[in-house]
């Protein structure tokens, strides 16, 4: 095999792909497109992304991933709202699969006078098929503090045979003057895939805000 061969096999994966690095700053000068597939991406992989504006809900279809992460850069709901979640398994038809949870939340201030640790019952449910709570409460009325940040983790929602595993953190602004993290962590009690996921507010609509939507196979 001749020198210039045995690079350009070196550079290809076991499926005949062009790996990520075959490539550098100097590769792409005369070329304007690369062919969907041509080249690996990796394993994980943004689905799509949503940018709210005064959006009474957000929704997600879902397919065959092991694992779904969102990711959720300041959300901005209504002062005195949540934002919640729920999945279907009949391509949104319906959102009332049953959640089964725990939450604990961390609670601190500007002036470091206060601090909290607690398991937060509000936040849970038992055998529940309402939508579940994501975020605290938007509790302040100043703008800039008033967004929620964080990741959600979905684990083999088109699983037929077990549950679907959830786990989240968000940080939330709770007031003028404090911010809290609600941790989140449960099962969606079905062994039904899950073909759909929708986020909306308590009350009113998520004014603003960015939810990423990755797949990791």
């Amino acid at each position: 095999m001749g020198t210039i061969t045995r690079n350009f096999a070196n550079n290809l994966t076991t499926s005949g792909l062009l790996k990520p690095d075959a490539f550098n700053n100097d590769s792409f000068d005369n070329v304007t497109a690369v062919p969907s597939g041509s080249v690996e991406t990796g394993d994980m992989q943004l689905i799509s992304s949503a940018t709210a504006s005064s959006s009474a809900s957000i929704e997600f279809s879902l397919g065959n991933y092991k694992e779904y992460q969102f990711y959720f850069n300041n959300l901005d709901a209504d002062d005195g709202t949540y934002i919640q979640f729920q999945a279907s398994t009949d391509s949104g038809s319906t959102y009332a699969t049953t959640i089964t949870s725990s939450a604990f939340r961390t609670q601190h201030n500007h002036a470091d006078t206060y601090t909290n640790l607690d398991y937060a019952t509000a936040y849970d449910q038992a055998q529940g098929t309402s939508f579940h709570y994501l975020t605290n409460t938007s509790g302040a009325t100043f703008t800039p503090e008033r967004t929620h940040s964080g990741y959600m983790k979905l684990f083999n929602p088109s699983s037929t045979t077990y549950v679907k595993h959830f786990i989240s953190t968000i940080s939330s602004a709770a007031s003028d003057d404090y911010m809290m993290t609600l941790d989140l962590g449960g099962y969606f009690n079905t062994t039904s895939a899950l073909t759909n996921f929708k986020f909306q507010a308590t009350s009113g609509n998520i004014n603003s805000g960015q939810i990423l939507l990755f797949g990791i196979n």
